[in-house]
C-alpha cells in the first residue's frame, strides 16, 4: 500500500557520514543527533504517573493466577508476524502530538502500536479489576486482553476544552488484543479483526457525536492468526490478531474498586485484594487527585470530597446514558466493570445503534433476559452505581451515598428533556406538555416501526407557522407525513420484529407452569419475559390480518396526528418573537447539529469489516471519515467506496499481505444492493448478529 512506504531517515541514507559526524559531536548536539534520528513515536515523553501511585504486583510469572494486593501486573506484550495498518485516527492520535501521515509512514508505526515493540518510555502492565456480570459478582477479571502501555505527556498547544475535559496532563494508551495477561483467563489475550474495526470505529464515532468517550488511534492487523467460532454453530475457523490502539485519561472503572469486596452471598466469589482496604484509599486519592483536581482542593474534609467525587460521577454517569439514550446506541454490556470512573463510554463490544425504534432494543444476542435492553440502560446504571457505593464503603459513608444515588433519576430526566428538546428544536420555551409530545413521538415511532435516527433527522423539515389552521398548513401536515412515513417499517418488517422468539409449545407450558407450580416458574422463567412473548403474539396476529395499504393508512393516521401536536407546540416558540424567519433558521440549525444524519449502524460496520477481510481496508477509512462529520452531509462520500456511478464495485487499496480469496466466496450483499450510508438499513442488515 502505498501509504505505508518506508520513510528513510537521515542513518539510513548516509550511515557512515552520520557516525563521523556524531564522534565529532559535543554532547549536547549527540543528544540533538539522537533525537533527530528518533521517529516521533520514538520522541513521545512518558510518565507513568499510575505506577509511582498504585502497587504493582510484585510477581512477573507468566500465565494466569490470582493477583493479590496490587492494582497493576507488569506484562510482556505479545509480538505479532508481519504487523500491518489498517486505518489510523488522524484526530485521536493528535492528542498526543502525533502526526497521522507521519505514523502511517513510520515502517516500525505498525509495531509500536500493536505492542509487538516497545516503544522508549513505556511500562508494559495490565490492570487489576473485579466486575458484577449480568448482576452476579464475577470475582477477578482485569485486562485479559488489553496492556497499558504508560501515559503520554500532554503535548503544547492542545484544545483547552480537552484540557478541562482531562486535567491530569496526560494521556493513558494501551493496546488491546497484545497477548496473554494474568488475567486472561481461558482466553489468549488475542483480538481479531471484526471486533477490532467496530471498536475503532464506534470510539471515534461517539467522539464526533459528542458522547464523552475513550479514544482509538489506530488498527493494526497481522498474518498471526487464532482460532474463533464467530456463530459459536461448531464451525471454527482462522482470523488475523488485531490490535487496537485505545486512548483515555484514564481507564478505571467501577469494578476497580471492587478487588476488595468480600465473599459475594450469591457467588461465594470475593475481590483478590480482600482485607486490604488501604488500597482503597490509594486509589481514591489518586482517582481524585489526578482527575477531579476542583473536588480535591475545594474539599479539605476527606469525608466531604469522597462525596462530592461520588455526586460528580453520579452527575456524569446520568448525563452520558441520557446522551446515548437520545442516539439510540446501546452498549450491550453495561456490567460494573465497563463503566467508567470519568463517565466516559469504555469498552465497545456487543454494542449498537438501533435502527427501528423499539424500546426493548437488545443489542447484545448473549443477553438473554433483556438486562441491558435500550430502555433498561438508565436503570442499570444507577445499579452499577450502587454497587460502586458499596465497593466505596467506609470511605463513602452509606447514607451519604444512598442520598446521592437518590439524586440520580431527576439528574437523568433533567439531562435527557434537555437534549430531547434541542431535538425537537424547541430552544424558547419549556413547557409542561413538552414530555407529553416526546412521550407521544416515541409511542408513534414504536407503532410505526420507524427509523430511529432519520425521524429525528427528518423533523427539520417540518416548519412551524403561527396558531391557526389554514390550507396551507392543511398541506404542510400532508407533506411531512408523507416524509416521516417514508422512514415507517414495512408490513414484513414488522412481522418479522413482533415473531415471538419462543416455541409456542415452550411458551404454553410455561403459562401452565406459572399457574401450577409457580416456584418453579420463577426458577427458570420471569412474568415479564412472558408477558413480551405474549405482547408479539397479540400484535403478530393483528398484522396478519392487515393489508400493507391497511397499515400505511393507520401509520399515516398516527403520524398526522402527532405533526399537529408538533406544529401547535412549535407555534409557541414564535410567540414574542419579533423575527419568525430567523428563529425558524436557528430551530433547523440546532436540531442538524444534534440529530446526526448518519451513525455507524451495524450494517455500515459489517461492510467495512467484511472488505478488510478480503483485504481491502479502504472502507473502512472511507467509514471513519464520514463518522468525523455525523450532521453533515459529504459529497462523494455517500456510498461505499467500491461502488461505481452505476452500482458496480471498484477495486479499493487491497492489504498486501492478503492471500487471494478461495473461489466461490460469496460476495458482500452490498456490493449488489448498495445503500447510502444515511439510508435505513437494507433487509439482509436484520441477520446480523452481534454477541
Amino acid at each position: 500500500m502505498a501509504y505505508l512506504a518506508p520513510r528513510l531517515g537521515i542513518s539510513r541514507i548516509f550511515p557512515h557520514r552520520v557516525a563521523v559526524f556524531r564522534l565529532l559531536c559535543t554532547v549536547g548536539m549527540e543528544d540533538m543527533g539522537l533525537a533527530v534520528g528518533r521517529s516521533a513515536l520514538e520522541r513521545l515523553d512518558f510518565d507513568n504517573v499510575v505506577l509511582k501511585k498504585l502497587p504493582i504486583d510484585p510477581s512477573e510469572e507468566p500465565g494466569v493466577r490470582l493477583v493479590k494486593g496490587a492494582c497493576f501486573s507488569r506484562v510482556k506484550p505479545e509480538p505479532l508476524k508481519n504487523p500491518r495498518f489498517v486505518a489510523v485516527s488522524h484526530e485521536a492520535l493528535a492528542l498526543l502530538g502525533l502526526d497521522g501521515d507521519q505514523v502511517l509512514n513510520d515502517p516500525l508505526g505498525p509495531e509500536y502500536l500493536s505492542g509487538s515493540k516497545v516503544m522508549p518510555g513505556s511500562e508494559p502492565a495490565a490492570h487489576c479489576y473485579c466486575g458484577h456480570q449480568f448482576g452476579q459478582f464475577a470475582g477477578q477479571l482485569g485486562d485479559g486482553a488489553a496492556c497499558y502501555l504508560g501515559e503520554v505527556k500532554i503535548p503544547p498547544g492542545q484544545n483547552p476544552e480537552l484540557l478541562r475535559e482531562n486535567p491530569s496532563g496526560r494521556w493513558e494508551i494501551q493496546v488491546k488484543g497484545a497477548g496473554l495477561t494474568p488475567y486472561s483467563r481461558k482466553a489468549d489475550g488475542r483480538k481479531v479483526l471484526r471486533s477490532s474495526i467496530r471498536e475503532f470505529l464506534c470510539s471515534e464515532a461517539m467522539f464526533f457525536l459528542g458522547i464523552p468517550t475513550t479514544r482509538a488511534g489506530s488498527v493494526v492487523t497481522s498474518d498471526s492468526k487464532v482460532i474463533r467460532d464467530v456463530y459459536y454453530s461448531g464451525n471454527p475457523c482462522y482470523e488475523r490478531c488485531s490490535v487496537v490502539l485505545r486512548i483515555a485519561p484514564t481507564f478505571l472503572r467501577f469494578g476497580s474498586f471492587e478487588i476488595f469486596k468480600p465473599a459475594d452471598e450469591f457467588t461465594g466469589r470475593q475481590g483478590p485484594s480482600y482485607g486490604q482496604e488501604e488500597i482503597r484509599g490509594q486509589m481514591l486519592d489518586y482517582v481524585i487527585g489526578m482527575f477531579y483536581p476542583e473536588i480535591q482542593q475545594n474539599f479539605p474534609d476527606q469525608v466531604e470530597r469522597n462525596v462530592a467525587f461520588f455526586r460528580e460521577l453520579m452527575c456524569r454517569t446520568a448525563r452520558l446514558v441520557a446522551q446515548w439514550q437520545c442516539v439510540g446506541f446501546c452498549h450491550g454490556v453495561l456490567n460494573t466493570d465497563n463503566m467508567s470512573v470519568l463517565g466516559l463510554t469504555l469498552d465497545y463490544g456487543p454494542y449498537g445503534f438501533m435502527d427501528r425504534f423499539d424500546p426493548d432494543f437488545i443489542c447484545n444476542a448473549s443477553d438473554n433476559s433483556g438486562r441491558y435492553s435500550y430502555k433498561a440502560q438508565p436503570a442499570i446504571c444507577r445499579w452499577n452505581l450502587v454497587k460502586l457505593a458499596e465497593a466505596l464503603a467506609p470511605e463513602l459513608p452509606t447514607d451519604r451515598a444512598k442520598a446521592v444515588i437518590d439524586e440520580y433519576l431527576d439528574q437523568f430526566n433533567r439531562y435527557y428533556l434537555e437534549n430531547m428538546r434541542k431535538k425537537l428544536g424547541l430552544l424558547k420555551k419549556e413547557e409542561p406538555e413538552d414530555e407529553i409530545l416526546i412521550t407521544e413521538l416515541l409511542r408513534t415511532m414504536h407503532d410505526t416501526g420507524a427509523d430511529f435516527t432519520n425521524t429525528f433527522r427528518s423533523l427539520a423539515q417540518i416548519s412551524c407557522s403561527p396558531e391557526g389552521e389554514t390550507e396551507q398548513d392543511e398541506e404542510i401536515v400532508k407533506k411531512a407525513t408523507e416524509l416521516l412515513l417514508e422512514q415507517c417499517a414495512s408490513l414484513d418488517e414488522l412481522k418479522s420484529a413482533n415473531t415471538p422468539t419462543m416455541d409456542p409449545r415452550e411458551l404454553a407450558m410455561l403459562l401452565s407452569m406459572a399457574e401450577s407450580n409457580p416456584a418453579l416458574f420463577e426458577m427458570i422463567s420471569d412474568r415479564a419475559t412472558i408477558a413480551k412473548q405474549l405482547d408479539r403474539m397479540s400484535k403478530l396476529k393483528v398484522l396478519m390480518e392487515t393489508s400493507q395499504e391497511e397499515l400505511r393508512g393507520r401509520q399515516a393516521q398516527e403520524w398526522t396526528s402527532w405533526i399537529k401536536l408538533y406544529r401547535k407546540r412549535l407555534a409557541l416558540e414564535l410567540e414574542g418573537q419579533s423575527d419568525a424567519l430567523a428563529v425558524q433558521e436557528e430551530r433547523v440549525r440546532v436540531m442538524n447539529s444534534t440529530n446526526p444524519r448518519v451513525v455507524l449502524r451495524n450494517y455500515i460496520a459489517q461492510n467495512a469489516i467484511e472488505a478488510a477481510e478480503n483485504g481491502d481496508f479502504s472502507e473502512v477509512q472511507r467509514v471513519l471519515k464520514v463518522l468525523e462529520k455525523p450532521f453533515s452531509s459529504q459529497p462523494g462520500l455517500e456510498l461505499p467506496a467500491w461502488v461505481g456511478s452505476h452500482g458496480s464495485t471498484a477495486q479499493g487499496e487491497r492489504d498486501e499481505g492478503e492471500e487471494q480469496q478461495q473461489q466461490g466466496a460469496s460476495a458482500s450483499p452490498t456490493a449488489i444492493d448498495p445503500v447510502p450510508y444515511d439510508s435505513k438499513p437494507p433487509a439482509w442488515a436484520r441477520q446480523i448478529c452481534v454477541t
